[in-house]
């Protein structure tokens, strides 16, 4: 990075409270922390410095006397006072970011924003192969060989900056220039950790995911190959964006691409997309990537939960209803004859990558059959979702930048609570299950439409919500009122309620039928979630048949 006057200091004010610079050693995260301080006109802290002072040791005596555990821990710390104080440009040292604790205390506060300065490893070699002084990982040993490692140790850790900018033998000012018109419109991603017993992966949540996508994404990569698995109408969308982000970040890959609908879950496009793969060549370590709404985020997985007993995979959901239920949690797998999702497997993605910019693109269907979901998950067990959606549910569905991202959020934070507690749905009752609110009924509706785009998911379920908790009431277990508020609440936005929100009508008999074929069928008995109220799910297995055939004649349905 060559030097160049200072860019003069400007009446602009910093957008974030406290603006932290993270990456490897020679990244220029003190040069440019000081240009960034003058511009805005606050002050410039470099940790290293801080920590110096403190203990009134160099780094160097730190790490020779006292070894790296203890600096870390004091290089913590440090970091930790000085983030609540500000405002400042906070310059940390390249290991920094590795403290779990120091990325949560950045993640949780809104005025703080973190910056990975990436820098390719040939310029990094460049600026430090010949300034090694002062340098103590670097003082032993291959140089070279120990940044290579280093790197890969440390670039997942950040690829959880909320910015990632690029930088190279750029003047400092054309740097400074990127950073400042960046961090204008900056809408740093919000982090949802899902923290499972043998795997952890994380959620990111937010706006233009999608032009970073390769930088976050090749950390998690073993071998720096992937396997994109799209539908045609994803790709003529937004496959570009994507391809061209993993081409700059240096990754190798293949694009398969399948027909759009559920007629893509199936045995046979299952066996077509391992045979390509296989065809192209496949190692234990290529990743598969799921780019597009939960039809391709469910045969992506069941491919890489099958494809050599199990390979790396990602998701990067497009559809609302894909970012905020199936993306999240490792369920995969494909239709069957007999019903839905009959074929599958648990398998939990390295990452989630939820970009709310490629919402734009969805049809008013789509966002509709998303939302139910979200409202879904506040009649599970949080009313105060549920009374979020009441008051935001409107601009939701008008795509709203800001209620978007917050609806992803919050029904991300709730689905990831559900799936720590309960990963694999083995609780009786409760846990996981509960998920399953409306599902039943759902199903069987989607069963008799044969998935053939008529009934979305989504819509199915909105009916389905209606219908369990219309079930609920008919036993005596929920509120009257409840079932009403929430009617109101569809009606409102338009969203299918009932019999005459189906392309036509349907036979009791037959969707019994579907139900007595769910996979949630246990010992012979259809299990049900219902509701003591909003958000007051359960689990039921005592549900006579009688009371759901008197609700479905009740409710219009033929006989």
């Amino acid at each position: 990075m060559s030097h160049s006057p200072s860019p003069r200091a400007s009446s602009e004010k910093p957008p974030f409270h406290i603006i932290v610079l993270v990456g490897l050693m020679g990244a220029g995260k003190t040069t440019l922390g000081r240009q960034l301080a003058h511009y805005y006109g606050i002050p410039f802290i470099d940790t290293d410095a801080e920590i110096e002072k403190a203990s009134r040791q160099s780094i160097a005596e730190i790490f020779s006397q006292h070894g790296e555990a203890h600096f870390r821990a004091g290089e913590h710390r440090v970091i930790r006072r000085l983030l609540k104080g500000g405002p400042c440009i906070l310059a940390t040292g390249g290991g920094a970011w590795m403290h779990p604790r120091t990325r949560a205390l950045s993640h949780k506060r809104t005025d703080i924003c973190t910056i990975w300065l990436h820098v390719p490893m040939p310029t990094l070699l460049k600026r430090l192969l010949h300034n090694r002084h002062n340098r103590p990982l670097l003082a032993q040993g291959d140089p070279e060989a120990t940044l290579r490692r280093l790197a890969q140790e440390r670039y997942p850790y950040y690829a959880e900056a909320d910015l990632i900018i690029e930088c190279g033998d750029e003047s400092v000012e054309h740097a400074t220039h990127t950073i400042t018109t960046q961090l204008a419109t900056a809408t740093p991603p919000h982090h949802v950790p899902v923290t499972l017993a043998g795997h952890s992966y994380e959620v990111l949540t937010g706006p233009q995911l999608l032009h970073d996508a390769g930088l976050r994404i090749r950390p998690h990569l073993p071998n720096n190959r992937a396997v994109i698995l799209t539908d045609s109408t994803v790709a003529s969308l937004h496959l570009a964006a994507l391809e061209e982000s993993l081409t700059r970040a240096g990754i190798h890959f293949a694009t398969i691409t399948v027909p759009p609908g559920e007629s893509s879950k199936s045995l046979k496009r299952f066996e077509d997309v391992i045979e390509t793969i296989l065809a192209q060549g496949i190692e234990r370590g290529t990743t598969i990537i799921a780019f597009g709404g939960g039809v391709v985020g469910d045969l992506a997985g069941f491919v890489a939960a099958s494809i050599l007993r199990g390979v790396p995979f990602i998701q990067i959901p497009t559809t609302l209803l894909a970012q905020v239920d199936s993306s999240v949690g490792g369920k995969t797998g494909i239709n069957a004859k007999a019903g839905k999702n009959l074929i599958g497997a648990f398998w939990q993605p390295n990452l989630v990558l939820a970009d709310t910019t490629v919402l734009d693109t969805l049809p008013p269907r789509q966002l509709v059959a998303g939302y139910a979901e979200i409202v879904k998950s506040g009649l599970i067990a949080d009313e105060r979702l549920f009374a979020w959606c009441e008051q935001h549910g409107h601009a939701v569905l008008k795509g709203d930048p800001a209620a978007l991202g917050e609806a992803v959020r919050r029904a991300c934070l709730f689905k990831t609570g559900v799936v720590q507690d309960d990963e694999r749905e083995s609780a009786h009752s409760g846990g996981r299950a509960l998920l399953n609110l409306g599902h039943t009924f759902a199903h069987a509706f989607e069963a008799e439409f044969h998935y053939d785009g008529r009934l979305l998911h989504g819509e199915a379920v909105s009916i389905g919500l209606h219908m369990a908790l219309a079930l609920s009431v008919k036993m005596g277990l929920a509120p009257q009122d409840d079932l009403a508020r929430l009617d109101a609440h569809l009606h409102k936005l338009n969203m299918p309620v009932g019999k005459a929100d189906l392309p036509h009508n349907l036979s009791t008999a037959t969707l019994l039928a579907h139900m007595g074929r769910d996979k949630k069928l246990r010992e012979g008995k259809v299990t049900f979630v219902l509701l003591h109220g909003i958000g007051k799910a359960f689990t039921c297995r005592d549900v006579a048949l009688e009371d759901v055939r008197a609700l479905l004649l009740a409710e219009g349905f033929a006989p």
